[in-house]
């Protein structure tokens, strides 16, 4: 991995882990056509972007982490544990689905769902819930079991987390708002399991290509986000639906 690829990844990811249209499958798609192979320098690299992600959430709603905020908090934390035990139990079968086949596949199936969710279910005045501080404990705990789904490769963490948020009445922005949130601990658990695996891959990094890469996902991250709610309040999930629908078309056909 060289600077470019550092950069071009990081930008991938950046831009993508907020959306709902999977940062995995972008990113084992860039990986694939840009020829960069699993090392210890991609490794590390992995851990620090995915880092960067999360010190994006942290700057975007860093006036949400205070004690005052709590109630939001043990609600976030409700919506983590089921992905925490299912992603634990069955974290070797998990394993098995990672391929170009299943991603192209759930992007589809993502896309489907999204544009039957816009088309029949979602109206955002008529929606109960406009803030996240008001989201109740029942809707935490079926947003977390909506966010299962997102251990499948190409389903989308943001996707199947907001997919969730919709269906117990939260509007577009609130729930791509609780799925920000929800990304602190679901991606501060993955990047410290990871760490733990691979840390000692750190010491063998060229640290030029871990620094490019941590300051491009951060920015790009960060900017995602902002963007991205305001997108919301003017349009709906239907691009992304029709863009998930024909990236894995496309990715069906390249395979």
């Amino acid at each position: 991995m060289n600077i470019s690829d550092s950069i071009i990844l990081g930008i991938i990811e950046g831009f993508t882990e907020f959306l709902p249209i999977s940062s995995t499958g972008h990113m084992i798609v860039a990986g694939k056509f840009l020829g960069v192979e699993q090392t210890s320098i991609t490794k590390a690299y992995e851990v620090i972007i995915q880092f960067a992600a999360i010190l994006a959430v942290v700057f975007n709603y860093k006036d949400k982490l205070t004690p005052k905020h709590i109630n939001l908090w043990i609600k976030v934390f409700i919506s983590f544990l089921p992905l925490a035990v299912v992603g634990y139990i069955f974290k070797e079968q998990i394993k098995e689905l990672f391929s170009v086949n299943v991603v192209a596949v759930m992007f589809i199936v993502g896309g489907i769902v999204f544009l039957v969710m816009e088309w029949f279910f979602i109206d955002d005045k008529k929606a109960a819930i406009k803030d996240v501080e008001d989201v109740g404990y029942k809707e935490a705990l079926v947003i977390g079991v909506a966010q299962v789904f997102a251990l499948i490769p190409g389903t989308s963490r943001a996707g199947s987390t907001i997919i969730g948020a919709l269906s117990v009445g939260l509007s577009r922005k609130a729930s791509a708002e609780y799925s920000f949130l929800l990304a602190l601990p679901v991606m501060s658990a993955v990047s410290a399991y990871d760490f733990l695996k691979h840390y000692k891959e750190f010491a063998s990094s060229d640290m030029a290509v871990l620094g490019v890469g941590f300051v491009t996902a951060f920015v790009t991250a960060y900017i995602t986000m902002r963007l991205f709610l305001s997108f919301l309040e003017k349009f709906t999930f239907v691009v992304f639906g029709v863009y998930r629908i024909v990236f894995g078309i496309v990715l069906l056909y390249l395979v």
